[in-house]
Order: structure tokens, then sequence, then C-alpha cells
């Protein structure tokens, strides 16, 4: 990096690099925005790159050719794919999870297997192969509960159901019409938690945590809490019931343990229940 001359790419091309641009260019370290491949908004704030953030050659080439500095990832499915593992071997200074950290976002399965082998809390859970399995595990459960598919769903994977019937119409359109393609086919049946959110973010190196600003995220696409779940209707930092007490809880009992033992995980979670 060159001191106070920083030229940063973000990757991406929806609200959250939006935020991200509109916020670097507030860094007297930072020298010039670039963005891949960008939005019309965006284009206000930074210089668009014609590169999809699926295109990783071409993400490479463009770094080189525009003496990229530094690159932030912001969508979740290059991550999954491996872009940081890509840029890392070209020699890039990339800021995201490798491909075999993201596999916590990329695989819901993978990440409770995770927590209940460490012993991190997390809601009691089940996974389901088969239509016929997650039907028997719905009965079992029993409503309300939780529905959510394995893979990535663009923030439409995790569905809250009220009745059984509608947990039976949930792995109908996931598992049987693949609304949501092979991420739908696993899925994890899991409790129904009632209570404040609270999404609690923060940088990790594999040795070191650093929590971020809590935030309380409204995911209810109508008033009231109707409707379904969403990538986010709204939120705001930081909600009064966010203690330092909490977070100190919330650090040492859940963000350390899983930043520490990801890597213990198995490559794929078994259907033995929390």
């Amino acid at each position: 990096m060159r001191g106070d001359s920083t030229r940063v790419l973000v990757v991406g091309s929806g609200a959250r690099e939006h935020a991200l641009v509109w916020k670097l260019q507030f860094s007297p370290g930072v020298s010039a925005v670039f963005c891949a491949p960008g939005n019309a908004g965006i284009s206000f704030l930074a210089r668009s790159l014609d590169v999809g953030s699926g295109e990783f050659g071409s993400l490479v080439r463009a770094v080189k050719e525009n003496q990229i500095d530094l690159t932030i990832i912001g969508p979740e499915v290059p991550l999954a794919d491996g872009i940081v593992d890509r840029m890392q071997e070209s020699g890039l200074r990339v800021f995201g999870p490798t491909q075999a950290a993201a596999h916590i976002e990329s695989s819901k399965l993978w990440a409770k297997d995770l927590m209940q082998r460490h012993g991190i809390p997390t809601a009691r859970w089940a996974a389901a192969e088969s239509p016929d399995e997650a039907r028997a595990r719905i009965r079992e459960f029993g409503a309300p509960l939780v529905l959510k598919a394995d893979g990535l769903a663009g923030g439409k994977g995790a569905v809250v159901c009220h009745t059984e019937s509608e947990a039976d119409a949930v792995v109908e359109e996931f598992m049987v019409n693949n609304v949501h393609g092979t991420a739908g086919q696993r899925l994890v049946v899991e409790e129904f938690l009632d209570g404040r959110e609270l999404s609690v973010f923060a940088l990790a190196d594999g040795k070191h945590v650093l929590p971020l600003i809590a935030a309380r995220d409204h995911k209810p696409l109508l008033d009231d809490d109707r409707g379904p779940n969403t990538g986010g209707m709204g939120g705001y930092t930081r909600p009064r019931y966010a203690t330092d007490a909490l977070m100190d809880e919330i650090t040492s009992r859940v963000l350390e343990p899983t930043a520490w033992r990801w890597r213990g995980a198995p490559t794929s979670a078994s259907s033995t229940r929390g």
C-alpha cells in the first residue's frame, strides 16, 4: 500500500457495496475507489469496472491494470466460490474470508454442526436430506418452527412457519420445486426462538476477534412483524439492550469459539440433532 494514496476496489453491485464505496470516500488514506461491476448509484461515487463479481480471472487482471492496492469483496457467492483464495494466490491484497472460512455462511448445516460440536449456543436443530425426512422432522418439532435452506438463497432461504402445513408447503417449494436450486435440496429444521433480534459482526484472522457495533435488524417484509423473512427491511445501531456485558458474553461464547474452531468442523454435516 502507498500510505495516504491507497486505491481500493469494492467487488459487488448491491446496497452493501454502495455503503462501502460511500464510506471509503471519507477515508483520508484512500485516493481512489473503484467498483466491479457497481450500479447506477455507485457510478456517482466511484469508477465502475465492467467486470462481474464471478469473473475471477478478469477481476485479477483489473486489479493489476488499475494498480489496486486493496480489494474488498461484498457478495457471498464469490466468497463461497473462492475469490479470496484466487486473489491471494495472485499475490494481491484482499479483504474477505477464504473459501474454507466462507463455508460457515454457504452451508447452514455445516455451521450448525460446528456449533453443536464445540458447545456454541444455537437453537435445537435437525438436518433433512429429503422431502420425506423434512416432513418427519417437522412433525417431530411441531409448530412454530423455522426451515432454512442449507445453501445461499439470497436472503430468502429462512422461513418462519407458524403451522405444520406452512412448513410442508416450504418443503414442497424448496426441495421439490427447486425454487432455490441446489441451495434448498438440504434443509435445517430448527426450533422457533422468540425474542429481540441482535446482529453482531466481527473481524477475525483466526487468532484474534474484533467485534464491531451491534445492530437491530428487522427482517419481516411487512409492518408488525408480518410477512416472510427477507435479507433485511431496515435496522439501526446500537440498540439499547446491546450492553457491554451482553457483548462480552457474545464475544466469549459465540464469536471467539467460532473463529478459533471452525477449522475442525467436518466437510459435511451429520443429521444428528442438537
